[in-house]
């Protein structure tokens, strides 16, 4: 490395010349910011433990930030390192480390010995009668492996070769689900999701402090949880890795359903929020798999999509609902497989429904408990996992999120309807697609690499590892253009190898991406067969992973300039003496309240701000009776009018208009084609200057 270079001051002049021209040149090439020699090899541990995996990487992990200030270095937004603590704990078999040392970390479970007989989640993930060699340590004849689903992928030791291969920020989501705990035949601890939650939160600051003390004590290891973006920034810029911890669970704060009815409260959710925010959770997914009292979810498919609805009704006595998509996007086809074994656990007499081929939508979309934990996210500043929420609820988190303009909104491994990609993008959101094939993977970067150069913005990945996914296999060693070792890091400092773990020696091209190791020779991968373009996307990952992060903390709501404003309208609702309809309603700050016009098309509400402003953005929030076609215009002296904003294609929910900044007085929207058959109703109308 550049280190190896430096010539002791006795040199003749013109050498020193000549190292300082080669210095300079790798620096620009290489690593924009120097390292200080006073921290040399700083990466290798004082006191790694023996016998342990190698990690298979020589060279000086990068450190600070490029020429514009901007940090490098690879995402992988979408990780499991502890769930092997989920599920009643024995799931996932093996740990991501052990004070024991690596032989104890990675063993499989009890009852996989001593041929795989029992190892039925094993023979359900991955088909065949679920056989096979337990050994881990030092062996591992079968395991880990890209298609074996329940071995532990994320042991620290590969995640270190990661981070020595580029890799910047990793997303630790905290996982569980009580019903696959509850039916599953070995555990080891209760069902809880929280319980498993906070556990794992747990096990993930014992990591850290375990590497710690490899590098001589606390705050000196390379595996750094942090909790806000500045803090993200500086352990990237000293060349380590920023751990961000995030959850995904199905019944977050014990939110479930049973036949339609919530579980939770809003107290719940405020006390659930504040506790992980207080565990450093940061990001969070409000459903998954299972609708619950929060959201609506985006379906599976095939026989685990029946499995997964069987779960669904045995956790909450409800079968998943379709509907006929209202918009482009739609949530994944449910089909109408057999998933025998899963349908097996059904009381006598109960059957799964079949679903409709043209119906994809899930009717469940947002609750108001689903709203209300959208909003306290956003007071927490915390950023809202969009994947596995069904197109209906995404749709209306993505409504929210528009109308106070906050970017906290993260897609991370491929399971948002790509038809959001550029309304994400708008919002300042982030995106990791999924760890697939490397043809696959490039593929789907390319598709949306104009985005990308629209928004400025980075791209990212999610492994999934120890989330029951699958991998990408290899391509094979015949393959005419496969992956050579040893190969440099995108950064071009450092060298990689193949990966050795015992007597076992891991080559892409062979096994594919078998753990986590595996992910700078999967991007090397992605490199040769997709090209450095690609590569260099997920570089810049970092920088719009914080922006991303930096701006959702730095949000703060706009001043609504129309509340408590004067209104009045073309006409207001006059049938029920008890209960007023007037325009003042649109603005007096109560959800519960609203103007309603007569039952007729052309119908309008006009507010005076007071005095002229800067107008850009305006909330509206539709009660059932919406307009369907109608414009906003503008005004400065409520007689010259201008249209700002209109559409042909609205459909009610809360709809936000944003326009180039316009100086206004007077905001008039004019109602054109009803939604209904009613006229237009507005629970509330907000106007804004950002």
């Amino acid at each position: 490395m550049v280190m190896a270079m430096v010539r002791p001051p006795s040199r003749r002049l013109r050498s020193l010349t000549v190292v300082s021209l080669l210095l300079a040149v790798m620096t620009l090439v290489i690593s924009p910011m120097p390292s200080s020699a006073a921290e040399s090899d700083w990466w290798t541990p004082a006191a790694r433990p023996a016998p342990d995996s190698q990690i298979n990487v020589t060279g000086e992990p990068f450190k600070g930030t490029d020429a514009q200030g901007r940090v490098r270095g690879f995402v992988d937004a979408h990780d499991h390192i502890m769930s092997n603590e989920g599920f009643g704990g024995r799931l996932i078999c093996g740990k991501p480390f052990s004070e024991q040392g690596v032989a104890d970390a990675l063993k499989d479970c009890p009852e996989h010995y001593p041929d795989g007989t029992l190892a039925i989640f094993d023979f359900i993930t991955k088909g065949g009668d679920g056989k096979h060699d337990p050994n881990g340590w030092p062996t591992f004849k079968d395991w880990p492996a890209h298609d074996s689903l329940t071995h532990q992928q994320n042991y620290y030791a590969w995640i270190e070769r990661a981070w020595r291969g580029g890799q910047r920020v990793l997303v630790n989501d905290l996982v569980t689900n009580g019903v696959i705990c509850s039916v599953y035949f070995f555990k080891d601890r209760g069902c809880d999701e929280m319980t498993a939650i906070r556990l794992e939160a747990q096990k993930t600051y014992d990591m850290q402090a375990y590497i710690d003390k490899m590098y001589g004590g606390p705050g000196k290891g390379w595996f750094r949880i942090v909790t806000d973006s500045a803090q993200a920034r500086e352990v990237i810029e000293q060349g380590k890795l920023a751990v961000v911890l995030g959850v995904e669970t199905s019944e977050p704060f014990g939110c479930k359903q049973i036949l339609d009815v919530a579980q939770c409260s809003q107290a719940d959710i405020d006390r659930g929020l504040d506790e992980l925010h207080k565990l450093g959770v940061r990001s969070m997914f409000l459903c998954h798999k299972f609708d619950n009292a929060l959201c609506g979810v985006r379906f599976d498919s095939g026989a685990l999509g029946t499995a997964i609805n069987v779960g669904q009704f045995l956790s909450t006595g409800t079968y998943w609902k379709t509907e006929t998509c209202r918009g482009p996007q739609h949530d994944n086809p449910i089909g109408n497989a057999v998933a025998p074994e899963a349908e097996k656990q059904l009381p006598a007499g109960e059957e799964v429904p079949t679903y409709a081929s043209g119906a994809q939508c899930n009717t469940r979309g947002l609750t108001a408990l689903g709203e209300y934990a959208v909003r306290g996210m956003m007071k927490r500043k915390m950023m809202l996992e969009i994947d596995h929420m069904s197109v209906k609820a995404a749709g209306q988190a993505f409504d929210i999120l528009e109308s106070e303009s906050y970017p906290g909104i993260i897609s991370s491994h491929s399971w948002m309807d790509l038809g959001w990609t550029e309304r994400l993008y708008k919002l300042g959101g982030f995106i990791g697609q999924y760890m697939s094939g490397s043809e696959a993977f490039s593929a789907e970067a390319k598709r949306t690499d104009a985005l990308r150069e629209k928004y400025g913005v980075g791209y990212g990945y999610g492994t999934d590892m120890n989330g029951v996914g699958g991998w990408p296999g290899p391509r094979g060693g015949d393959t005419s253009n496969p992956v050579k070792y040893p190969f440099r890091s995108t950064d071009g400092g450092s060298v990689i190898d193949k990966q050795t773990t015992g007597e076992r020696t891991w080559d892409f091209n062979t096994n594919g991406a078998a753990h986590y190791g595996m992910v700078p020779d999967w991007i090397e991968d992605i490199r040769i067969v997709g090209g450095q373009e690609v590569v260099d996307d997920l570089f810049a990952g970092a920088e719009s992973y914080l922006r991303t992060w930096g701006n959702s903390e730095k949000h703060k709501s706009g001043v609504n300039l129309a509340s408590g404003a004067a209104a009045w309208a073309s006409t207001s609702e006059w049938w029920n003496p008890f209960v007023s309809f007037a325009p003042g309603r649109a603005v007096d700050g109560n959800k519960g309240t609203r103007w309603a016009s007569e039952w007729n098309n052309n119908q309008w509400l006009q507010i005076d701000v007071g005095s002229a402003n800067l107008v850009k953005r305006i909330t509206l929030d539709w009660e059932a009776a919406y307009g369907k076609s109608y414009r906003i215009d503008l005004s400065t002296d409520g007689s010259n009018w201008q249209t700002a904003w209109s559409t042909t294609a609205g459909d009610g929910g809360l709809d936000t208009a944003r326009f180039a900044g316009t100086p206004a007085r007077y905001v008039r929207i004019q109602g054109l084609v009803r939604g209904t058959q009613w006229g237009y109703s507005l629970h509330e109308v907000g106007v804004y200057s950002d």
